[in-house]
């Protein structure tokens, strides 16, 4: 259906340099009136332009920043009511022949201990995540050739088949090098989620300074990456930006080219958003102090303008961050956090006093998934572990038919309901199984009588024993 692009020149990529520059430039110290027309347009639930989206990055004035924070939130709520995503990072292996300066394993990082899970160490692993109740995985991997697509789909073959109990891994995305197209097909055959790969940073000079050597030196290689994907017929991707590398408008920029390309060329955008922060990494100087930091002051506005320029695309704020600023970030327009998460190689399963050797970066959340369910349910947001669409055959654009019309928050609240309800007969502690019960409770009594007829029968399955039920 579509043909691979020719070889073309990194300065031909579809992140116009000049462009952006010029639109930031352009649009610099908007008026108010500006800034409402365009805020007033993502209520209306449509994609933003990218000079409309450069006008929100250079609203500066706390009455604009204040009408763009409050947009975010009501849009949130419009679109994906009160539930978020939870899931689980899974490392692989840190072997890497990268040169990544902001990485701790980078090759030249002699001092990383070097590991791969076998496959009794990545069944302990399995078990000590499944005990917790985690159901949804990201598995990562260094970029190396002995982690191939065959290597990469055995791995995945291997969580799919195991089992602990009641419990097992549901949906498991990818973050891997960027592969060829035949590649992705290999990957794709054993029923993946996500396939997610960051730029990094959009900004081509500053790319080819932090990533000396290695095949991820070539900019345009792994820009086109998530192309080959969907090419491949793996329509659910994700893309991010790691914030503190280069001026955060910009990147904010790149992210959205990169959505319009992708929709112009597919049909259908980025399933997910990220936007990490530079995180200190062990023997890693450049991580320490980032080039160009970003406050959380500035964080909060990212994640607000990309919440309206992209209404419909999932937004991940990962465990990077303090507790206080997902907090915050919640509240913006984020529909998917991590819990409960360990980055070491083979740290879910032991103690390891050499973890953050064997770490890519430094986690700035270590709560336990129960602590963040907890909380999570004590401010109204309901935890979700649904893997209903994706199951179901709901991805990329048949997922955007359901979710443009503004669906999500209805199709996926009573999905979210029950996997909660799942989680708290089996795993909860007795403190956040009772905040939980009163919050689903509070849930049903908002429902539409026949909807909340529909959802009590499945929960009474699944208070008899049954699980994995889902609409």
């Amino acid at each position: 259906m579509f043909t691979l692009l020719k070889k073309i020149k990194e300065e031909e990529s579809f992140i116009p340099h000049q462009k952006i520059e010029e639109l930031l430039e352009k649009t610099r110290n908007p008026e108010n009136k500006k800034v409402e027309i365009i805020v007033n347009k993502a209520l209306q639930k449509e994609r933003l332009s990218p000079e409309e989206t450069a006008v929100l990055l250079n609203a500066d004035k706390p009455e604009q920043v204040d009408l763009i924070v409050n947009a975010a939130r009501r849009l949130k709520e419009e679109i994906y009511g009160n539930r978020i995503v939870l899931f689980a990072p899974l490392y692989i292996g840190n072997w890497c022949v990268n040169n990544c300066q902001y990485c701790g394993f980078r090759t030249e990082n002699t001092a990383v201990v070097r590991k791969t899970l076998s496959d009794e160490e990545l069944e302990a692993e399995l078990y000590a995540l499944t005990s917790k109740g985690h159901k949804r995985l990201i598995v990562v991997f260094g970029e190396h050739p002995m982690y191939s697509p065959k290597f990469i789909a055995r791995t995945i073959e291997r969580i799919y088949s195991y089992k602990n109990g009641t419990g097992q891994i549901r949906r498991v995305n990818v973050n891997a090098a960027p592969q060829t197209v035949e590649g992705y097909k290999i990957i794709k055959e054993v029923g993946i989620g996500t396939f997610q790969i960051f730029q990094e940073t959009y900004h081509l000079p500053t790319y080819k300074k932090l990533h000396p050597s290695g095949p991820k030196s070539s900019y345009v290689y792994r820009l086109f990456g998530l192309d080959r994907a969907m090419v491949a017929g793996i329509d659910d991707v994700g893309i991010g930006a790691l914030f503190g590398l280069y001026d955060w408008k910009f990147e904010v920029m790149g992210l959205m080219y990169h959505t319009k390309h992708l929709e112009e060329r597919f049909g259908v955008g980025p399933h997910t958003i990220s936007f990490p922060r530079v995180e200190p990494a062990f023997n890693t100087p450049l991580a320490e102090t980032p080039p160009h930091p970003v406050s959380d002051e500035a964080f909060k506005r990212v994640i607000a303008i990309i919440r309206l320029s992209v209404p419909y695309t999932g937004l991940i704020l990962t465990a990077r961050e303090r507790p206080e600023v997902r907090r915050e970030g919640l509240k913006l327009g984020v529909s998917q956090i991590d819990a409960g998460s360990s980055i070491g190689v083979g740290s879910y399963s032991q103690q390891d006093p050499e973890i953050v050797k064997k770490s890519q970066f430094i986690l700035g959340d270590t709560r336990s998934l129960d602590e963040v369910i907890k909380e999570l349910s004590q401010n109204g947001h309901i935890p979700s572990f649904c893997t209903a669409c994706y199951r179901a055959g709901r991805t990329g654009q048949h997922f955007m038919e359901f979710a443009i019309p503004g669906f999500v928050r209805e199709f996926c609240t009573p999905n979210a309901i029950l996997t909660f309800k799942e989680y708290l007969l089996d795993y909860a502690s007795e403190e956040t199984k009772k905040i939980g019960e009163e919050l689903i409770k509070n849930e049903l009594d908002r429902m539409p009588p026949e909807r909340k007829k529909i959802l009590e029968k499945l929960l009474v399955r699944l208070e008899t024993g049954e699980r994995d039920v889902r609409l």
